[in-house]
C-alpha cells in the first residue's frame, strides 16, 4: 500500500466516515439495535420482575383483615355422657359456630396502600434508572468496537505500507542502493506493524465479547461488524443552571428517592395510627337439644385491645428515623445527580475541543509532513531515518485522533443518555 492509501485512510478516519472492517460474513450491528437489545438485557430483565413484585405488594396492602370463623362444642358430661341419638338434634351438647371481624380504625389500610404504591414508584423508577445505566453501557461498548473496527484497520493498512517499504528496501539491498542496515530497519518496522495488527485483532475480538454483555446477547460465529458514524460535536454550550437544576429533579435516581420519601411518610402516619385501637366485632350462633325445648341462641360481642398510650412509640420512633433518612438520602442523591450532570456536560464540551483541534490542526499537519517526507526521500533528500520518524507520527496521530473521536462519541452520547432519562422514567 503506497503513502497515498495511507493519507486517503488518514481522512476517512478525521471525517468520521470510515466505518467497519469488510467482513462478508459479518453481521452488522447499528446504535439503535444495540440501545434496543440493552433493554432486555439480565439487568434489565431483574428491574422489571422487581417492579412487578412491588405492584403485587400493592395488591397486598390493600386488603382488610380477613375475618375468621369458629366453631366449638361445650357442656360435655364426661361422667354421665350426653345422651344418644342424632348429635346435632339429639345428643345434650351446647354447639357453636362464630365469626369475628376485625374494623380498621386510623385509615390504616389506605396509609398501607398508599406505603405500597409509593415503593412500587420507587421501583418503577430504579427501573428507568437500570434502563438508563444499561443504555449508556451498551453505547459506549458499541463505540468501543466500532473504535476497535478503524484501529485494525488503519493499523493493517500501515503494516501494508510497512511492508512495501520493506520489499522496496530488499530489492535496493540487492541492488547495491541501499545499505543492509537501513533495510534491516525497514524489515524491523515491518514486523512491528504486523504485530501490532495482531493487538489490534484482539482488541476487536474483545470489543465484541463486552458488547454482548450488555446486550445480553452472544455475538454470532461470524462476529459483529458495528456500522455507524461518528456523531458531530453540538454547537450549543448545554443548559443553565436552571435547566440543569429542571434535569436533575426529572432523573429516575432522585424520582426515586422522592417516591421512598413518600413511601416513609405513609409509614409514619401508618405507625401513628397504631394508637387507634382496632376494635374486633363478633357474632356466635348457640344450638342445645333439650328434648322439646331446643335452645337456639344469639350472641353479640365486641373486644378492644388495650394497648396504652407509649405502647407504639417504638414503631413511631423508628418511622420517624426512616422518614428522616429517606430525606438525607434524597439529598445525597440530589448533589450526586447534579455534580454527575455537570461533570458530564464538562467532559463532552472539552472532548468536543479537543477532536475539533485534532480534526483541523493536528492530523492534517502530520499528513502533510508525512507526505512531504515521502516526496522528499523518492528523491534522495531525506534519510530513511527521518522517513521512519515521520511515518510513526502520523501512524501515532492517527490512532490518537481516533482515540478523541471514541472519547467524543461516549462523551456526548452518555451526556444525552442521562440527560434524556426522565423520558424512561413512564411505565
Amino acid at each position: 500500500m503506497s503513502i497515498r492509501h495511507l493519507f486517503l485512510l488518514s481522512a476517512l478516519l478525521g471525517a468520521g466516515l470510515a466505518t467497519a472492517i469488510p467482513t462478508a460474513q459479518a453481521a452488522d450491528l447499528s446504535l439503535a439495535q444495540v440501545l434496543q437489545a440493552a433493554k432486555q438485557n439480565p439487568d434489565a430483565l431483574a428491574a422489571q420482575s422487581t417492579v412487578r413484585a412491588a405492584e403485587a405488594d400493592i395488591r397486598a396492602a390493600n386488603r382488610a383483615p380477613a375475618p375468621t370463623l369458629s366453631a366449638g362444642v361445650s357442656s360435655i358430661d364426661l361422667k354421665n355422657g350426653n345422651g344418644g341419638g342424632s348429635f346435632w338434634s339429639q345428643q345434650r351438647l351446647d354447639k357453636s359456630l362464630g365469626l369475628d371481624w376485625t374494623w380498621e380504625r386510623g385509615n390504616k389500610r389506605a396509609l398501607r396502600t398508599e406505603a405500597a404504591e409509593r415503593g412500587a414508584g420507587a421501583a418503577r423508577a430504579d427501573r428507568s434508572d437500570v434502563l438508563v445505566v444499561q443504555k449508556i453501557g451498551a453505547h459506549n461498548a458499541f463505540y468501543d468496537l466500532l473504535t476497535a473496527q478503524q484501529r485494525l484497520q488503519a493499523v493493517q493498512a500501515i503494516a501494508q505500507s510497512a511492508q512495501q517499504l520493506a520489499d522496496t528496501a530488499s530489492r535496493r539491498l540487492q541492488a547495491g542502493d541501499l545499505s543492509a542496515q537501513d533495510a534491516a530497519r525497514t524489515r524491523i518496522e515491518a514486523e512491528r506493524a504486523r504485530a501490532d495488527a495482531q493487538s489490534a485483532l484482539l482488541e476487536r475480538q474483545q470489543a465484541a465479547l463486552a458488547l454482548a454483555v450488555w446486550t445480553g446477547q452472544n455475538p454470532p460465529a461470524e462476529g459483529w461488524t458495528a456500522q455507524g458514524n461518528w456523531p458531530v460535536a453540538p454547537t450549543d454550550l448545554g443548559p443553565n443552571a436552571p435547566e440543569l437544576d429542571a434535569l436533575v429533579e426529572q432523573r429516575p435516581d432522585v424520582l426515586a428517592a422522592r417516591e421512598r420519601v413518600a413511601a416513609a411518610q405513609a409509614a409514619l402516619h401508618s405507625a401513628q395510627a397504631l394508637k387507634k385501637a382496632d376494635p374486633s366485632v363478633g357474632a356466635t350462633f348457640d344450638h342445645y337439644p333439650n328434648g322439646d325445648n331446643t335452645s337456639r341462641l344469639l350472641a353479640l360481642r365486641i373486644s378492644i385491645p388495650l394497648n396504652g398510650w407509649q405502647r407504639f412509640d417504638a414503631e413511631i420512633g423508628r418511622a420517624i428515623a426512616q422518614e428522616q433518612l429517606s430525606q438525607d438520602l434524597l439529598q445525597k442523591t440530589r448533589l450526586q445527580a447534579r455534580s454527575e450532570l455537570l461533570a458530564l456536560q464538562q467532559g463532552w464540551q472539552a472532548s468536543a475541543q479537543r477532536l475539533k483541534i485534532y480534526d483541523e490542526h493536528i492530523l492534517p499537519q502530520a499528513t502533510q509532513v508525512a507526505a512531504q517526507a515521502e516526496l522528499a526521500y523518492s528523491k534522495g533528500g531525506l534519510t530513511l531515518t527521518d522517513l521512519l520518524d515521520a511515518r510513526r507520527t502520523l501512524k501515532t496521530t492517527q490512532l490518537e485522533a481516533l482515540s478523541v473521536r471514541s472519547e467524543h462519541a461516549k462523551a456526548l452520547g452518555t451526556w444525552r443518555l442521562r440527560s434524556a432519562s426522565a423520558d424512561t422514567t413512564t411505565p
